[in-house]
Parts: structure tokens; sequence; C-alpha cells
């Protein structure tokens, strides 16, 4: 069964652009003119991946973001015209797994599509144990949880495949560009502020002190490596 995208864009040439190019590689896509509706179409329709614009005639693309990230998961890839770092980090810390300017090629957004729909569906290995704990932080890789003293914490889809990879490599240093490879891919392999914004995003949800980390460590020139004991 193909993919299912929910496509959230307030201006139906886009739309209907984007509906003809993801369809032609077989993807059922579905339409969302508001940020609400893009809202009720996710919720209604479950989808794999989430397309969105940011500039939407109800709410910021980024409150968008904020409010799909409190209940799901879903890969969430920003399509916009708002070319500013700023807004690229702002969307990322929100909750946003990709960013693409327009204008933009239809050969770029599929390749971006497909990343986004294979690394959703990874299931992380940890030389075959399904649960890792450390301290007071304990990681379910098989249920996708992730808890500290108990209490569930909520990981967006990126922060958790970045913490899977380092829970994979417990104890083992990742270079910034293995970790840049293994999260995002080869396309992004150079752009290491995508992963100082998510280790930044990581270490405040769970480390106690963030500016004194006890379990995601810094290997200063080198990259990071997660406590094992």
């Amino acid at each position: 069964m193909w993919p299912t995208i929910v496509v959230v864009e307030d201006e139906a040439p886009m739309r209907r652009l984007l509906k003809t190019v993801l369809a032609a590689q077989g993807y059922l896509v579905f339409q969302a003119e508001s940020g609400r509706r893009g809202q009720i179409e996710t919720g209604t329709r479950k989808p794999d991946l989430v397309i969105l614009d940011l500039g939407l005639p109800d709410l910021d693309g980024i409150e968008v973001i904020r409010q799909l990230r409190a209940w799901s998961r879903v890969p969430i890839i920003v399509l916009s015209a708002r070319h500013q770092e700023a807004q690229k980090v702002a969307a990322l810390d929100a909750g946003a797994d990709d960013y693409l300017t327009k204008p933009f090629g239809a050969a770029e957004l599929l390749a971006r599509v497909r990343v986004s729909l294979r690394h959703a569906a990874m299931v992380p290995a940890n030389d075959g144990q399904s649960d890792f704990s450390v301290g007071h932080l304990k990681v379910d890789l098989l249920g996708r949880r992730v808890s500290i003293r108990g209490q569930e914490v909520h990981l967006t889809p990126i922060e958790y495949r970045l913490l899977s990879v380092l829970v994979k490599h417990a104890g083992n240093t990742l270079t910034h560009r293995q970790l840049m490879h293994d999260v995002w891919g080869s396309a992004r392999a150079d752009q290491g502020h995508y992963l100082r914004i998510y280790k930044r995003q990581l270490r405040h949800k769970l480390e106690e002190e963030p500016a004194r980390p006890r379990f995601l460590l810094t290997e200063v020139g080198v990259g990071y490596r997660l406590a094992a004991e």
C-alpha cells in the first residue's frame, strides 16, 4: 500500500502541482487549504507524511507544527517561501523534520519525501536489545518511548531518531558527520547546524541541567556520545 500524504497549502495552484507530482509517484494525497483543516485531515487520515506551507490564512505554519507535535509524531516537511535562517530554525525547533524553500524542484521534493518516509519506517536496534537505560533515563526502542524517572518524555521524530542512533552506539563517540548521515541522510551530511539544534533540544528534554549534561556528552571537535553508565 502506498504512503498517504496530507498537503497543507493555501494556494490552489500549488496544491494542484503538489498533488500531481506526488500522485504520479503513487502516493495517496489529501489536501487542506488552512492550518485548522490540515490538523483535521491529519487526525482523520493518519497520514505517513505532512507537507506544510508556513503562510496559511488562519494559523501561522509554525503554530500548526507545534499543535501537531502535541499529539502526533508524523513526519513534517515544511515547504515555504520564507528563506530566512531564523524561520527555518523556528520551524525545526517547533518540530518540523525538514525544510524546503520555494521555488523547488520536483526531484528534490520527492527525494526529501522518500528520506522522511524511510526514516519514519526505521525501527532502530541496539544489538538485539529492545530497552536501554542509564541513570534515570530509559528508552524503549520497540515501543518508541522515552522516559525520565518514569515520566514519559515527548520527542519529535527527528529528536527520537537522533537519540536512537546514540543509543545504538551508547558509550561510543559518533562524529558530527556520522550523526548527520545516520539521522538526515547523505544530502544533509555537511549541514551541522541541524545537529546542533536537535542536540540542544534533546538536552533540554532529557537533562536536569542542560548546561552540565549527564547523558548527552560533547566530545569537543569530534562529535557526541551517549553515556552508557
